[in-house]
């Protein structure tokens, strides 16, 4: 069993809440989300945000700060082999309650990629009652959707949540 190793990135401001499933090995060894060098998450962010794109761990956690993101996984600890979202067995979920009563957030939850998304609808879902938006993932391993194909998915999603940064 593999306990998330990193605390949430939220605060009261946070409008948005964006979901991963749990991190992966590089994310793990950094001690923050989305480390994989080949992760399109940071790109994508900084390019929907229209800013430069993060560098360091405070500068990421920044970012998603001044524009009202907060960001965190569904699972709290599993069995999974490397960082394949397909090996993933035992799931123990993560509490969302405190992001949720203590930000702006609402019903504005967004999924990165089909594993977050089936996790947060199994077991997260039945506890806080809010919805999902599934957004295409920005793994590597998803690469039948190009950075464009991604941003273009991902500021629709935004938009029809009334999200604009």
């Amino acid at each position: 069993m593999i306990e998330h190793p990193f605390e949430p990135v939220w605060d009261r401001d946070s409008r948005i809440l964006i979901l991963g499933s749990f991190p992966s090995v590089k994310s793990r060894e950094q001690m923050f989300y989305y480390g994989h060098p080949r992760n399109r998450f940071w790109k994508l962010m900084s390019s929907i945000i229209g800013c430069r794109e993060p560098e360091s761990i405070s500068q990421k956690r920044k970012m998603l700060l001044e524009h009202g993101i907060a960001l965190f996984d569904v699972i709290s600890s599993c069995d999974i082999r490397g960082s394949s979202d397909s090996s993933i067995r035992n799931v123990r979920v993560n509490d969302l309650s405190p992001i949720l009563a203590g930000s702006q957030i609402g019903s504005r939850i967004f999924v990165n990629g089909r594993k977050a998304s089936d996790l947060y609808m199994k077991y997260t879902y039945p506890a806080v009652g809010i919805p999902c938006t599934y957004l295409p993932s920005t793994s590597p391993a998803n690469a039948a959707f190009s950075l464009e194909r991604l941003e273009k998915e991902w500021r629709q999603a935004f938009s029809g949540a009334g999200i604009f940064f």
